[in-house]
């Protein structure tokens, strides 16, 4: 493994870190369990023909298998490239798992552009293969210089070369369009092969490259995440959470995936409580919700004259209050019966 710089533990660099997952791809995506695998489909019907193809990293297409091969999860195949020549991946996943793979896609797939499997991965195209993949990260590195150069205001994120080594696909970032027609001239006449550029978004590179997130776990795009639903800070304040910008975005700069896990959950608990905004008139004063306890079903309330008083009070007692106070005068104080805790702050 290659070592950090020491600048990466003290200082949070992430140059060598990212090299290094790019390099080795630790992260890759959790496959799905093939459970259907050795059982026979029903009424005699022909097993599907479809299969689940990996390229590097998170790429993953599904294919037709006309030539009836048999193939097994962990096969290396030869497949019918977008372009000239082939590629090639490994199979992840065959059967009928793989029609219910395909309706969790966002857009429906165009079966009559699924392209096929030519045949099992030779030892020589595997060779090729592998030669191929040894350059991505010289070419990588090089991308980047030759891009600094012409002042492109884009990130080259990441370098796929295709099975056969006749072409390089680039990722990049960038906030605005980029015109890099110069750019994919110089880049063909570096590495005399087919250039091939492709943006992606931010919460993609992220994807690709990895990493750690702050819950000590793999992040979650790069291991088993598949669609990317937005975020906002409603989610977080949804769930009570503080908007501190630098805790709610990721790696990607990004608000995190996982403010969305628990949202529904939230959304359900808070459909039994009163309006936020809502107020308890009292002879004592005017009290206000301060804060609110999602799951215990609870809400804090302070007097406005007194705002360092905090009285935490069952929501069902707080309808009833509300209820009177509309009907009847209002109530002389919070008393001790309607109050669960009192808690008064200080600040130094």
């Amino acid at each position: 493994m290659e070592k950090l710089c020491s600048g990466c533990l003290k200082h949070g660099c992430t140059n060598n870190r990212n090299n290094i997952f790019q390099k080795k791809q630790y992260i890759k995506k959790l496959h799905v369990v093939d459970w259907l695998s050795n059982i026979k489909p029903p009424f005699l019907l022909d097993n599907c023909d479809l299969v689940e193809v990996q390229f590097k990293n998170d790429r993953k297409e599904f294919f037709q298998n006309t030539e009836k091969i048999n193939l097994c999860k962990g096969d290396f195949v030869t497949v019918e490239s977008k372009s000239r020549g082939y590629d090639i991946g490994t199979v992840t996943l065959t059967g009928e798992l793989v029609k219910l793979q395909i309706r969790n896609k966002k857009n429906p797939l165009n079966y009559s552009r699924i392209r096929k499997i030519y045949r099992k991965s030779t030892d020589k195209e595997i060779t090729i293969w592998n030669l191929s993949k040894k350059k991505e990260l010289k070419s990588l590195l090089k991308a980047k210089k030759i891009a600094k150069n012409l002042n492109l205001s884009m990130k080259i994120c990441d370098v796929e070369y295709q099975g056969d080594g006749e072409k390089a696909t680039f990722y990049y970032t960038a906030e605005d369009r980029i015109d890099f027609r110069k750019l994919i001239k110089e880049l063909a006449l570096a590495f005399c092969i087919r250039i091939e550029m492709r943006q992606i978004g931010y919460r993609q590179e992220a994807a690709k490259i990895g990493g750690i997130g702050s819950c000590g776990r793999e992040l979650c795009c790069s291991t088993w995440l598949k669609n990317f639903k937005s975020v906002t800070t409603n989610s977080a304040r949804y769930q009570q959470l503080s908007i501190n910008i630098e805790k709610l975005t990721g790696q990607c700069s990004k608000l995190k995936c996982c403010l969305n896990y628990e949202l529904d959950a939230y959304l359900s608990a808070i459909k039994d409580f009163p309006d936020i905004n809502c107020k308890i008139h009292t002879e004592k004063g005017i009290a206000q919700c301060m804060k609110i306890d999602v799951f215990k079903k609870q809400m804090w309330f302070a007097y406005i004259k007194n705002p360092n008083t905090w009285f935490r009070i069952e929501i069902k007692k707080i309808k009833e209050i509300l209820e009177n106070n509309q009907i009847s005068p209002p109530i002389e104080k919070l008393s001790t019966i309607d109050v669960i805790q009192k808690t008064e702050l200080t600040f130094k």
